[in-house]
């Protein structure tokens, strides 16, 4: 078991150099967004997610990753609801688990986690500024024989991808508006 772990990170270590390689050599490659919000959005709150998976505390996680990603690029001011321009909401729709590969018929070795969210931006009157009902990632964990060990892998394939979450909306958001 320790030599597929072993594979797997080197596996994955090789994927992300191959990957940073590739988006260096890439010529003029930006992602598309990071400019500003919609209809000249200045002040911005952003309401604690709604969520709808069985995936305890989520909701806490992935609104704080997004508030940390609008206070990274500093594009807007974000306020109270009382002196917003827009308010963003969203809803973690589900977190589906499947295994993805075995140890032996009976005991898998990796599951793959998927969130699935929908977002909407509004005027503080209700009015949908924007909105995405099909945003989604997806991350591998390692099983262990150990709960504890699991669930540990899990929180973490989480985190990762409420950080890449996070960014998938603030670039979509501000994609040249």
């Amino acid at each position: 078991m320790a030599g597929r772990r072993q594979k797997t990170r080197i596996r994955r270590l090789l994927w992300t150099i191959g990957l940073i390689l590739a988006s260096t050599a890439a010529c003029g490659y930006h992602f598309s967004g990071g400019g500003e919000l919609p209809e000249g959005i200045q002040r911005l709150n952003i309401s604690v997610f709604e969520n709808r998976s069985g995936e305890t505390g989520i909701e806490t996680l992935v609104t704080n990753d997004i508030v940390n990603q609008f206070i990274r690029f500093d594009t807007v001011e974000l306020v109270e609801k009382g002196r917003a321009d827009a308010i963003l909401t969203g809803t973690i729709r589900s977190a589906r688990i499947r295994t993805i590969s075995h140890i032996s018929p009976s005991r898998p070795a990796e599951r793959r986690i998927t969130l699935y969210l929908e977002i909407a931006l509004k005027t503080p009157e209700g009015r949908v500024i924007w909105s995405a009902h099909d945003i989604s990632a997806s991350d591998s964990y390692d099983m262990s024989t150990e709960k504890r060990r699991t669930e540990q892998y899990k929180k973490s394939a989480i985190a990762k991808l409420s950080e890449r979450l996070a960014e998938r909306i603030y670039y979509r958001l501000t994609d040249e508006f």
